[in-house]
């Protein structure tokens, strides 16, 4: 995998019209660009990803999608009819779900290679304190603060971890969407062959905005992660950073420094 493959950009645009230019000048420097609701849902998933392929890039087709397993496997199929690259499933629509997805995918490909299913683990906006007013976990009466941190990324570790990603593994998905703080748990926990795709990842130079479990690019190749999911440090980059491409370009340049 050369390093650029390392780099998903996300189109969080509502239209074509803001997606071009983005796609004209980083499809030769990023791997894919992950394509979510607000532009699947202003334009059209078919047209999202012909248009993206005409311009030489590749899709991530981020519809996070979670129903009954009759539901997500017909809309897999119909995913895998376009010729995306990879495109994922809530690994909490269970292991019924997971698997009807993977064996329509299959039955459309046949011999031919299958777009990559990844596995939604935890979100990375989600931390322990979104668990607990879940219902997920109790409230911790810890008076200690570093135990009770440490504590807190245990729980979320064995929620989004051993349980999810692997189920995940077990259902014969190709990989996970995992925060970068549970890269090092997967990777001990699960098969080395599972994909681990990671957002919540800003340079230093970038905000963090509304991610709570982030890392830097470099940490979290370190870690593990096989590729990142960058939005706004690249589509929008500080003025003194300079263009789209040159986000991009100094991203690479963090990755390949750690390879």
């Amino acid at each position: 995998m050369e390093v650029k493959d390392k780099i998903i950009v996300a189109l969080d645009v509502d239209s074509l019209d803001k997606a071009k230019p983005l796609v004209e000048s980083l499809a030769p420097h990023v791997g894919c660009f992950k394509v979510g609701l607000e532009l699947l849902t202003a334009v059209g998933a078919p047209q999202v990803v012909e248009f993206v392929h005409s311009l030489g890039g590749q899709v991530f087709l981020d519809g996070k999608f979670k129903d009954i397993p009759n539901t997500v496997a017909g809309a897999s199929k119909a995913v895998a009819k376009m010729g995306v690259k990879m495109f994922n499933i809530h690994c909490l629509g269970g292991s019924a779900m997971m698997k009807a997805a993977k064996h329509a995918v299959e039955e459309v490909c046949g011999n031919e290679k299958c777009p990559v299913i990844l596995g939604v683990t935890l979100l990375t906006s989600l931390d322990h304190k979104d668990l607990v007013e879940m219902g997920i976990y109790d409230e911790l009466n810890i008076a200690d603060p570093e135990e009770k941190k440490q504590i807190e990324q245990d729980r979320i570790e064995r929620f989004a971890v051993r349980h999810l990603a692997w189920l995940a593994q077990e259902c014969g998905l190709d990989g996970v969407i995992a925060s970068p703080k549970e890269i090092e748990a997967i990777r001990n926990y699960c098969q080395p062959e599972l994909l681990v795709v990671t957002p919540g990842v800003r340079p230093l130079w970038a905000a963090a905005g509304d991610q709570k479990r982030i890392m830097t690019p470099a940490e979290a190749i370190k870690a593990g992660a096989t590729a990142l999911v960058i939005g706004r440090p690249i589509t929008k980059p500080p003025v003194e950073i300079g263009t789209p491409v040159d986000a991009a370009k100094k991203i690479a340049e963090e990755i390949a420094s750690v390879l």
